[in-house]
């Protein structure tokens, strides 16, 4: 601990690695909305936030758990949930006149191709124009969860039992999640 009169305590946030304050300085230099996209255990949270003077302003949120009402009974974290949940909150906020906005993944890694690049494409999807680099997408086949089904023909039966029981609990097959997938999706988009 210094003893000098010039030592100043930092910001708590910065402190406990949980805000990157140069990083939150060049997002809101650009003076758009902020796209922020989240991972939990359970879920995947998307928010359009604007600043503001007093505080960052919610402008929607939308967490995958939702997607139950438009028929995905499956994983809440997967690639193709979280296009879904990215398309969702772009139909969501079009009604409220935001059109645009750049993508804040906070202190998470950026992968290419990842669960939070496919809520970024479903966003861009759903109309919100969002700069981006096309080749951090994932594909059309891993977003509509071929990559899982290939997993899954690849797995002897017990692995598949163990791996794939929320499959098996909700009585669906592995076989049919792209038509899932494009069933909630046309749901999604005539809301």
């Amino acid at each position: 601990m210094a003893t000098s009169n010039r030592y100043t305590v930092g910001f708590r946030r910065k402190r406990e690695g949980r805000t990157d304050y140069k990083k939150r300085l060049k997002l809101l230099k650009a003076e758009k909305p902020r796209l922020v996209i989240r991972r939990s255990l359970n879920n995947i949270i998307a928010q359009i936030i604007e600043y503001s003077p007093d505080g960052d302003k919610v402008v929607a949120t939308v967490v995958s758990k939702v997607l139950d009402k438009f028929g995905w009974s499956l994983s809440k974290t997967s690639l193709p949930c979280a296009y879904l949940t990215g398309l969702l909150l772009a139909k969501k906020v079009s009604s409220k006149g935001v059109k645009e906005a750049i993508v804040d993944i906070g202190l998470s890694t950026s992968v290419k191709g990842s669960r939070l690049f496919a809520a970024v494409k479903g966003a861009i999807d759903g109309g919100l124009s969002i700069p981006h680099s096309a080749d951090v997408l994932p594909s059309e086949d891993r977003i509509k969860g071929k990559h899982i089904v290939d997993y899954y023909n690849k797995l002897d039966d017990i692995k598949r039992k163990k791996l794939f029981s929320g499959y098996l609990k909700n009585n669906v097959r592995v076989e049919d999640l792209s038509k899932i997938f494009d069933d909630v999706k046309q749901k999604i988009l005539k809301s």
